[in-house]
């Protein structure tokens, strides 16, 4: 039975390589999940969140270039900072021009209205010579700056881990509930069957959207509660489809052989029922991925997902879709173009697995 697995495992495996769009969308995942992952070794913004801002250069065009005064750090950087970010970023003052007159540094603050400018100065004496060499950056702002003046490419790839994080954490929420449910309908049947379809009718009933927004809102407001919200609304379709095949092969010839050989009923769901279960589940699972990226950006753009200033694609399609009537639509375009081509690449991707396990092709 083994090796008939590995077999059918290898058939498939062979045949999603010969699928190109698959194969495609397989690495595009891979590349969001990379960018999502090490967004802070890549991104300019290194303040957590990338909410570092200055209203002085708010909704600047991309490709804005600026010189700034960046004071040192307070602090030296620690190894959880390099993966979310500093919670004390350092000081920045984006400049409209500066010069430097003995020890000290004389300065004017960036502003649009070049008449109210006035100009600063700043003692140098007490920094060091790597210090000064440090005081002042020239920064280009390759997708230009948010309403808040914040870099927008920063926020643009940080919004990628909360869609990551949405449908890795939803889909296992939703697998664990729905594969355990599923299996125990399937297996026992009778009244406990009875009771699991009747819990798993009720669930699905309900509108998606309307119970997401029920359980987020019993939950509170937050990063973990919309994921939680989100998995806890998925489990139903897993669940009918693990019971339906589980109902169909525990009828198999080697599961009454696992039974007379005095196996626990434990020991033949799990390692004998479900593993030749998996393939619609996977299936399923890719689908779940990218209803649950769809969900979450959804309750964002309603206000009640992730909460400010926490970066997410629904968010900032929020925060600037009236800048479309503005000329600027990019600004909510984007984040809605990240969003189109991951959740495409992720339902392609299930097609693929989906062609990869039917034995008729």
């Amino acid at each position: 039975m083994a090796r008939n697995k590995n077999s059918n495992t290898s058939i498939a495996l062979r045949k999603f390589k010969k699928d190109f769009r698959g194969v495609l969308c397989f690495w595009v995942i891979i590349f969001f999940l990379l960018v999502s992952v090490f967004a802070y070794f890549i991104i300019p913004d290194q303040s957590q969140h990338a909410n570092a801002g200055d209203l002085a250069i708010r909704s600047k065009h991309p490709g804005f270039s600026t010189a700034v005064l960046v004071f040192p750090a307070t602090a030296s950087t620690t190894w959880s900072e390099y993966w979310f970010g500093r919670k004390t970023p350092r000081e920045q003052i984006p400049l409209l021009s500066h010069h430097i007159t003995q020890d000290t540094l004389f300065y004017t603050p960036y502003t649009e209205l070049s008449d109210l400018a006035q100009e600063k100065k700043l003692a140098l004496a007490s920094f060091s010579a790597e210090e000064k060499a440090d005081l002042i950056q020239q920064k280009t702002f390759w997708l230009g700056t948010d309403n808040q003046g914040r870099d927008y490419y920063s926020r643009l790839v940080l919004g990628s881990r909360v869609s990551i994080a949405i449908g890795f954490i939803a889909v296992s929420i939703s697998l664990l509930i729905g594969i355990s449910l599923g299996a125990i309908a399937g297996y026992y049947g009778g009244k406990i069957d009875a009771f699991i379809l009747w819990v798993i009718n009720i669930f699905w009933s309900i509108p998606t959207l309307l119970l997401v927004i029920a359980i987020t809102l019993a939950l509170g407001k937050g990063f973990w509660q919309v994921f939680i919200a989100v998995g806890l609304t998925m489990w139903v379709e897993v669940a009918r489809v693990v019971r339906g095949q589980v109902i169909s092969v525990k009828q198999q010839q080697y599961i009454t052989a696992a039974r007379a050989l005095g196996y626990s009923d434990y020991a033949i769901i799990t390692r004998h029922i479900l593993p030749n279960c998996m393939a619609p589940v996977i299936v399923i699972s890719a689908a779940n991925f990218a209803s649950a990226i769809l969900v979450e950006s959804g309750l964002s753009f309603l206000g009640i997902g992730t909460q400010v200033p926490t970066p997410s694609w629904g968010a900032m399609i929020k925060e600037n879709y009236n800048y479309i009537l503005v000329g600027k639509a990019y600004l909510a375009l984007l984040p809605g173009f990240a969003m189109f081509i991951i959740v495409m690449c992720f339902t392609q991707l299930g097609n693929a697995i989906r062609d990869a396990f039917d034995v008729r092709k």
